[in-house]
């Protein structure tokens, strides 16, 4: 598919109609629960009114930033790994970086640490599994990166025999929340930290924007036309390892945003990273946003976890992008 050159029109009109798409899921968000209180209910007065905002304040809106953060952390992750491994299959899931911090995170979980602590196990985890994945597949000079990949599969499966475990483990008064934690949950997440991350990697990674345009043609043609991809390389794997972690730490095992979201927008939007970066974020998180109002809403009052919403519909829709559009390079 040939895409429009990017222009200053064509960039702020695409991230307005995507920024409006992500407000529109947010007043959804707030309007729509396992109980019937709405937003306009809040301006009244009596019981009803008490009880509206703290559904609506204390438990819908927090939540509502949550999914928006690590939509967007998970997003951010997977484009940034697709531009490293020039393979549109790459996400922190598949790759073995949320499996890494999610080790990492139930570890620091069964030792009782506090939550500075299991951010930081699930933040060594993440870069230690990626480096690992690197390391093992560092002979993989093939465009496709396919070595890569399956020792990223490898890498992940490893994991998650660690993270199975860990929960064989824990003791009965951690194991049920820690397996609600594992199938992803946004319940009672805390939002400021991935919320103030994601803005930060975006405002980090969105200025090298050109250089991963050109790193995206391959490493040899990088270091031929002057860009210093070794350095270039190592600052994406630490922010798609600290984007994986944080977003792991918040709402637990998360799938197929990273995979999904990048690969979709590519197809739509093209490759220019210039606009690709702030287009994941904004669609990553109001997509997890849409999968948790399912979540919400589909068996109500009883909640699902987000991470299975997201599972389920991934997969059909992966599917259906590689049979109909192709894959995207």
């Amino acid at each position: 598919m040939k895409h429009s050159r990017l222009t200053p029109a064509r960039l702020t009109l695409t991230l307005l109609v995507l920024s409006g798409l992500l407000l529109i899921t947010v007043v959804l968000s707030l309007c729509f629960g396992s109980t019937s209180y709405r937003p306009w209910q809040l301006l009244g007065n009596g019981p009803d009114a008490a009880l509206a905002r703290d559904v609506v304040l204390e438990l819908r809106l927090p939540r509502t930033l949550a999914a928006i953060a690590v939509g967007g952390l998970l997003a951010l992750a997977g484009a940034l790994q697709q531009v490293l491994l020039r393979n549109p299959l790459a996400d922190p899931y598949i790759l073995g970086t949320s499996g890494g911090a999610s080790v990492g995170a139930l570890l620091a979980l069964l030792l009782g640490a506090g939550v500075a602590a299991v951010n930081l196990a699930a933040g060594c985890g993440a870069l230690l599994s990626i480096t690992l994945v690197f390391i093992l597949a560092r002979k993989d000079h093939s465009r496709s990166q396919a070595r890569l990949l399956l020792t990223g599969v490898a890498i992940a499966s490893f994991c998650g025999a660690l993270s199975s475990l860990l929960l064989s483990l824990a003791p009965d008064g951690l194991l049920r929340g820690m397996v609600f934690w594992m199938l992803g949950d946004l319940a009672g997440a805390r939002w400021q930290l991935a919320l103030a991350l994601l803005l930060a990697l975006l405002l980090l990674v969105w200025p090298l924007a050109r250089q991963l345009n050109v790193l995206s043609q391959g490493a040899q043609t990088a270091h031929a036309l002057g860009a210093n991809t070794r350095k270039l390389q190592w600052l994406l794997y630490f922010v798609a390892a600290a984007a994986t972690a944080i977003s792991v730490t918040t709402a637990g095992m998360i799938g197929f945003i990273g995979l999904i979201v990048p690969h979709a927008l590519r197809l739509v939007l093209g490759h220019d990273q210039r606009l690709l970066l702030p287009a994941v974020a904004l669609t990553g998180g109001t997509v997890l946003l849409a999968a948790d109002i399912a979540s919400r809403i589909i068996l109500a009052p009883q909640q699902l976890p987000v991470g299975v919403i997201t599972a389920l519909a991934g997969v059909p829709i992966f599917l259906w992008l590689l049979q109909h559009r192709g894959v995207a390079r």
